[in-house]
């Protein structure tokens, strides 16, 4: 049996430009077309002041997960023990529900300011899922870890040796024994990118391990190369793969990420009610089969 998820229902990313438009929800939390709210860590700590006190409003009326940008789980350079110390006393002092981070490395003797995607070999699998492990064992706490938007796949030099990015994302997660944070965009972006079915990879993906879903939007480079931005309304395929993913491994929270063109709340907020929509939707279905 799947383990019960850090969150429940629909979740938004908080960025600071937001916290204005968004200042609504905090006296009627009850209200907000969302029920919990996701941060980069990174760009929270330190902080005093007004801002940490606009932001301790928001943690004090909505739960709270965190997203990781500079970790560099598939780096060649040593973990940030020094910045997973201040993540951790960040979570504690928040009341944070999950870590996650992106199976990606971002570091190589100098922040390379991008997500980079990791061979997928086995010796990458053993290396990603020992740092993992690692870091787990540090915040005493699993961690979720997302499949991320890629536009080149790195080779290996043994010809052959090669693993599909879906044998290496399932090879991570067993070795490692972490969650996986699924981003149905990533998803989508992949599939067109290099040329496989969305749905196949989600229908693949260990269900039980999933701890909550991303949702966004991308900009058409052209008709082969999509382009994973958060600058954009989400697009009918990509809502088309949630369905998916709801009715292959049920309702999970599903959280809204945009980090920059935002709209105004009436737009965002029709955004979260369509999450919504659809959740609730799956419930109907599931209710009636049984």
């Amino acid at each position: 049996m799947k383990p019960e998820t850090p969150v429940s229902g629909v979740g938004l990313g908080l960025r600071r430009a937001l916290m204005g438009p968004l200042s609504s929800t905090l006296d009627f939390p009850e209200t907000a077309p969302f029920d919990f709210m996701e941060v980069a860590p990174e760009n929270w700590i330190p902080m005093g002041g007004r801002l940490a006190k606009e932001f301790r409003a928001f943690t004090e009326r909505f739960p709270f997960v965190t997203h990781g940008l500079s970790l560099s789980l598939g780096g060649p350079e040593p973990l940030d023990f020094e910045l997973l110390k201040a993540v951790k006393g960040f979570l504690k002092e928040h009341n944070i529900r999950r870590y996650t981070e992106h199976l990606s490395y971002c570091s190589d003797h100098g922040h390379l300011y991008d997500l980079m995607p990791i061979p997928f070999t086995e010796e990458a699998v053993h290396y990603v899922a020992d740092r993992v492990r690692q870091v787990q064992d540090f915040l005493e706490q699993p961690i979720g870890i997302e499949h991320v938007s890629y536009y080149t796949q790195l080779g290996n030099a043994a010809p052959g040796s090669d693993m599909s990015e879906i044998d290496f994302v399932n090879a991570v997660l067993e070795e490692a024994d972490c969650e996986l944070l699924l981003d149905v965009n990533n998803a989508y972006v992949n599939s067109i990118n290099h040329g496989y079915d969305p749905r196949e990879f989600i229908s693949a993906l260990p269900g039980d391990r999933i701890c909550y879903l991303h949702v966004a939007g991308h900009f058409d480079e052209a008709e082969d190369l999509k382009v994973d931005t958060h600058g954009s309304a989400v697009i009918d395929p990509v809502w088309r793969l949630l369905e998916h993913a709801y009715q292959e491994f049920g309702v999970l929270p599903t959280l809204l990420e945009r980090d920059f063109n935002f709209p105004g709340n009436e737009v965002l907020f029709g955004e979260l009610r369509q999450i919504g929509h659809y959740q609730h939707q799956q419930r109907s279905a599931t209710r009636k089969l049984g």
